[in-house]
């Protein structure tokens, strides 16, 4: 059941094809556990956000509480991207600015204007902003939901740690080696021996980075504390990209405990629906032969706009009640 899953994992993702539902499935799942008495947090990290559509108000790059239950809440982020971004080089500009020397300012500030754009910027500004989000929630929620862009964004994002952690281990072990060889330099003239400020503060700043990307990687592919939730339509492309996105969370060792069919077709409410239940049986039955063992819930379609806590509610009954095949 997922309300299980939700009250034994720490972090869990929800992502699938674009339009399946991801965003009202986070956010009615949130809301059941909340009612549950968990303390959680719901970060859109698409940047075409619907979060705040959900559950019908504005919502910004901090934290707002959006719903409140006993001893039970949850908080909501909209990930900025363009917020995040200058975040992330004005955080780098500053540490850049006091290593080096003023005659290089001006020509390092043009490179970290065009480095904005660069290809992957988006994705390793984002990555940042999740690494805190986990970080400062550790004390104060019980679960973290993700809902995440549609699956190519999602994947690429989910591969990054590694990446980075590579890159930046990489970056290190330059430093050591130009470390020796400057230490091995300064005994032959006899000059001090002591780490330059400067390199130690470049050094305490990677191994920072380092240290994050490293728990987030860790995090993520530790099944008992972070689950993938896979949100699809019993349609035949949406399916086709469930099945591949299966496949792809578990070459990045990353658990997919669980996959929610939204918006089941009525067998009972003419002609027309019953023949498109029939065709959603096809694909479903697909979908069951390819992921195994993995647990699906079926969701019925409801009447009326998913917006706002009254009609999450309703979702959220289908989503802990519906018996998993």
């Amino acid at each position: 059941m997922l309300l299980d899953l939700a009250r034994s994992r720490r972090i869990l993702f929800v992502g699938g094809k674009g339009g399946v539902g991801k965003t009202s499935v986070s956010a009615a799942l949130a809301l059941a556990y909340a009612r549950d008495g968990g303390r959680v947090l719901v970060v859109s990290t698409d940047p075409a956000h619907n979060l705040g559509h959900a559950w019908d108000r504005q919502l910004s790059d901090g934290l707002a509480r959006v719903f409140t239950h006993e001893d039970g809440f949850v908080d909501a982020v909209e990930i900025d991207p363009q917020a995040t971004i200058e975040r992330h080089f004005a955080t780098v500009a500053a540490t850049m600015m006091r290593l080096l020397p003023d005659r290089l300012h001006a020509s390092a500030q043009q490179h970290l204007d065009q480095a904005k754009s660069a290809p992957g910027s988006h994705e390793s500004a984002v990555l940042e902003r999740i690494a805190e989000l986990v970080e400062i929630s550790r004390d104060t929620h019980d679960l973290v939901i993700f809902d995440t862009a549609p699956s190519g964004h999602t994947l690429r994002l989910l591969s990054l740690p590694e990446k980075l952690t590579t890159w930046t281990e990489t970056l290190l072990a330059s430093r050591d080696r130009s470390e020796r060889f400057a230490a091995a330099a300064r005994s032959v003239v006899g000059t001090k021996d002591d780490e330059p400020s400067a390199d130690a503060e470049l050094r305490r700043t990677l191994i920072a980075r380092r240290d994050r990307f490293e728990l987030l990687r860790s995090l993520v592919t530790d099944s008992l504390a972070t689950s993938f939730i896979v949100v699809s339509i019993a349609e035949r492309l949406p399916v086709a990209e469930s099945i591949d996105v299966v496949q792809q969370l578990t070459e990045l060792g990353i658990d997919a405990s669980s996959i929610v069919v939204n918006r089941r077709s009525p067998s009972d409410a003419g002609e027309v629906l019953a023949d498109r239940r029939a065709r959603e049986e096809e694909h479903l039955a697909r979908l069951r032969e390819a992921v195994g063992g993995i647990p699906i819930t079926q969701i019925p379609l409801l009447a009326g706009d998913l917006a706002g806590a009254d009609a999450l509610s309703e979702l959220a009954e289908h989503l802990v009640t519906a018996p998993e095949l």
